[in-house]
């Protein structure tokens, strides 16, 4: 199993709305490694920390499961969609997504409290000019993580 970050604003898609949902389809990733990532190394059953960002408070807001094969954005191909992109084509896409199951909710987890943390000194996330939406989490990370989300609460 792999664990994973994804990043989504949440006046966009917040924790509560994929709650509500229960499964969202992860559209509008527009970078060529977080797509990859996507594409190839993400697997049905992995497990993902839900981020809240670009938002006043962001941090970690609760888990999700990739519930689904990779398959073509479709916000790419509506000329009237911010995530439009007039060179990919139905036949040979550039964006791909995966849908994204809730499981839960937990405290929310500031990047300062995540950056406080000596434990997660080399998380992905915390490194300088990191804004890649969709990333890898290590093992050590995500059991370190789920121990925070349980204090407090």
């Amino acid at each position: 199993m792999n664990y994973w970050l994804m990043k989504s604003e949440p006046d966009e898609v917040s924790i509560d709305d994929l709650a509500a949902k229960t499964v969202v389809p992860w559209f509008g990733v527009r970078n060529y490694q977080a797509r990859n990532f996507m594409r190839d190394a993400m697997k049905v059953g992995d497990l993902a920390f839900f981020y809240h960002s670009s938002c006043v408070q962001p941090g970690i807001a609760g888990i999700g499961e990739i519930c689904s094969e990779v398959y073509p954005d479709e916000t790419q191909f509506s000329a009237v969609n911010p995530y439009f992109d007039p060179k990919s084509l139905r036949d040979n896409p550039r964006w791909l997504l995966r849908d994204l199951r809730f499981i839960s909710k937990s405290r929310l987890i500031p990047l300062a409290e995540l950056r406080a943390c000596p434990e997660l000194a080399g998380m992905r996330l915390l490194a300088r000019g990191n804004r890649l939406s969709v990333m890898p989490v290590t093992a050590g990370e995500w059991v370190f993580i789920n121990l925070l989300m349980t204090e407090n609460t």
